[in-house]
């Protein structure tokens, strides 16, 4: 296809109905949804722990809307399915309409697995933190890195109160099973009120050298932050997962916009899925959008700079990121960038999805 041709509907082809097998209410306001995945599309939904799916919710005003919500499950232990966790959010039209809704038997349109919001090496010591359905990615985490890694894993989970605190009697359960490998903190708001700095500084003290991941609302997570790096924990060793509503329609095959050349193009080199891809890329267009007019299977999701599932590594020349609503300073410093908000600065760009 050469540039300037419409592009194909890749949106539409990259997601798939799942069948909801399963669900479970976790709390009075939050539920598990497990869907199957049949074998013919098992490799395009493999997942990592602690990245999200983009879900298509039905809307009587707008036909639909996307959301992303995090797996839960662990691809170390639950063979063909994926279960994400969701709790309503006042005013939340799709986790509300979700957990009043949604049932087994249903199919339900979804994006595979994406995200960045995972660790390197499951043997790694990993210090967890979570807020409130913040605890969706971490228990993936967690139950991945028990099962198949060798590291020791802490959790401080944060909630309300212990009515509202999701996964609660199965993470109790993971702490008897695993008394020597996972300790978990537990913190109730009507109990000892909001988090403080001098409780996050004697876990992160007692967890020196291990990994930070935290998921919450951010203010937990600014404070976790903020609490590691006092600490002196480096930057590359906190992982911070962040989430804002989705604007655009991911799954809308016509958002994959028109390449014109008009204003020259780039060659750019990639490194997708273990290929080596050299494309035309006119210096108007974001790469995720030239990769998915040659019919590369790019991964995305909100494509507004919003989400990190599209990151991948600058290994040589320039791009200028149009919008950057996730990647903070540290990370662009260290080479990531978003290749749905990715336009090319200089004549040659090298870019790697492969190596993060």
């Amino acid at each position: 296809m050469s540039v300037g041709e419409e592009a194909p509907p890749s949106a539409a082809v990259r997601a798939r109905p799942l069948v909801v097998s399963a669900v479970r209410q976790e709390t009075v306001d939050a539920v598990t949804v497990t869907f199957e995945v049949p074998d013919d599309i098992a490799n395009d939904f493999k997942y990592f722990p602690g990245q999200f799916v983009t879900v298509k919710v039905p809307s009587d005003q707008t036909g639909h809307v996307s959301r992303c919500y995090s797996l839960c499950s662990s691809p170390h232990i639950d063979d063909y399915s994926l279960e994400i966790g969701v709790k309503r959010t006042d005013g939340g039209y799709a986790s509300n309409w979700i957990c009043d809704n949604i049932e087994p038997g249903m199919e339900v349109m979804m994006l595979p697995p994406s995200g960045n919001f995972t660790p390197k090496s499951l043997d790694a010591d990993l210090l967890l933190f979570a807020g409130g359905s913040g605890i969706t990615p971490i228990l993936s985490i967690i139950k991945s890195a028990l099962i198949a890694g060798g590291g020791e894993v802490a959790l401080f989970y944060a909630n309300r109160d212990k009515v509202s605190a999701m996964y609660r009697d199965q993470l109790c359960l993971i702490a008897d099973g695993f008394p020597e490998r996972f300790a978990l903190v537990e913190w109730f708001e009507n109990d000892c009120g909001l988090p403080n700095s001098e409780v996050l500084d004697d876990m992160i003290s007692r967890h020196a050298g291990s990994e930070i991941f935290t998921c919450g609302p951010a203010p937990f997570m600014d404070l976790v932050e903020t609490c590691a790096s006092n600490s002196d924990v480096s930057r590359q060793a906190i992982h911070r997962e962040v989430f804002q509503s989705l604007a655009g329609d991911p799954f809308d095959g016509a958002t994959v916009r028109r390449l014109a050349a008009d204003e020259g193009t780039a060659m750019a080199t990639v490194y997708l899925d273990g290929e080596c891809i050299k494309v035309s890329w006119p210096r108007s267009a974001p790469l995720l959008d030239v990769l998915l007019s040659k019919g590369y299977n790019a991964p995305y999701s909100c494509r507004e700079g919003a989400c990190s599932a599209c990151v991948c590594k600058l290994i040589e020349g320039d791009v200028d990121m149009v919008e950057n609503h996730v990647l903070i300073e540290d990370d662009v410093t260290d080479g990531e960038r978003l290749a749905c908000q990715a336009i090319p600065l200089t004549d040659s760009v090298i870019v790697s999805f492969d190596d993060l």
